[in-house]
């Protein structure tokens, strides 16, 4: 009974009293349309299809959380003036299913963005890019897998659990809402130099109303998905000819929350003229929520890039109080990427 009621403890939670916090995914820069729209085509290539999948708090309740998103953007190189100065535009399209499979609560988005890539530097590859993103949120539960207190009864036989029917008014199960996301971010991507990427995004523009109580209920405030700040920033440290120092950093702001990730990778390309390497890194991740500060997980990655496909695999192992009843096991990420007519000399972003 523990489980279930856990699990169901979490699902209201998420629905009402942490005020509709984002799903979220350590390896960020492999979601790159869900950190930033500003990261729409933002790869030296033409198009880049890419999925990711997040299975958390297994160890916790009997069926995890799971997040996954796929996305599809393409860059356009432009030709102004009759020659091609460095200047693109890009338009892409993500979509995001986070779900509670014990009770079907279930998270979907659909938005599509665009973005514009000025070239400020040719020589060192500064480039100054912004986004925009628009679409759809979709949330549903399903009200059969739940159980309330008036439900419990006890048989004859003297066999008892929740066998009647609940005096509970439910309001409508499955709402829609728009929703609407800016950012901006700055690379520098000098050949074979020191590599800078910086970027920030607000999310949730319009804080769109996600209560299922209030579309029935007129005489209730609605419950605003609150708008999110975020930040990131990343660099490319070349050691040696077949090795770099990869740094990443993220902090999110959303309503009384906040949370911090940061860490490294470490890239091994096995020879120079090798088109397969290997990425190493270890991260550590803080929020702040009711009871202050604290650190959340300790992260660890390993990483393939193998001609023009990118594979990410995370560890999360819990480090607060909420996983010490899973002895630290926390969330698997799985990250997958596809770039096309692929340039591996002028990231605009980051892989991972």
């Amino acid at each position: 009974m523990i489980k279930p009621l856990f699990t169901l403890l979490l699902t209201f939670a998420s629905m009402l009293s942490l005020h509709a916090q984002d799903a979220h995914f350590t390896q960020f820069y492999a979601s790159p349309l869900l950190l930033n729209p500003a990261l729409t085509g933002g790869f030296d290539g033409q198009l880049r299809a890419s999925t990711i999948y997040r299975d958390q708090y297994s160890g916790v309740v009997e069926t995890p959380f799971t997040t996954t998103a796929a996305a599809l953007d393409f860059r356009f190189p432009l030709k102004l003036g009759g020659r091609n100065n460095g200047d693109a535009a890009s338009a892409g399209i993500v979509f995001m299913n986070d779900r509670v499979k014990e009770f079907d609560f279930v998270n979907n988005q659909i938005m599509v963005s665009g973005a514009y890539h000025k070239m400020l530097d040719k020589r060192t590859n500064q480039i100054l890019s912004g986004g925009i993103q628009l679409g759809i949120g979709q949330r549903n539960i399903n009200y059969n897998r739940l159980s309330f207190q008036d439900e419990f009864s006890i048989n004859p036989n003297g066999s008892s659990g929740f066998f009647g029917s609940t005096r509970e008014d439910l309001p409508t199960n499955n709402i829609t809402f728009f929703d609407a996301n800016v950012g901006i971010n700055y690379s520098y991507a000098p050949r074979g130099g020191v590599g800078l990427y910086a970027g920030v995004a607000v999310h949730h523009i319009n804080e769109p109303d996600i209560s299922f109580f209030s579309r029935d209920d007129d005489s209730l405030d609605p419950e605003p998905l609150r708008r999110k700040y975020g930040a990131h920033v990343a660099g490319v440290i070349p050691i040696s000819g077949k090795t770099s120092l990869q740094p990443r950093a993220l902090f999110l702001l959303q309503g009384e929350s906040a949370l911090a990730l940061a860490g490294s990778n470490i890239r091994f390309q096995f020879d120079e003229f090798s088109s397969t390497a290997l990425h190493l890194g270890s991260w550590v991740r803080a929020v702040r929520d009711f009871d202050g500060v604290s650190p959340d997980a300790v992260i660890a990655l390993v990483g393939i890039e193998y001609h023009n496909f990118l594979l990410g695999t995370t560890y999360d192992v819990g480090l607060s109080d909420f996983t010490n009843g899973s002895r630290g096991r926390g969330a698997l990420e799985i990250s997958i990427a596809y770039l096309g007519s692929y340039e591996n000399d002028s990231l605009l972003c980051p892989q991972f």
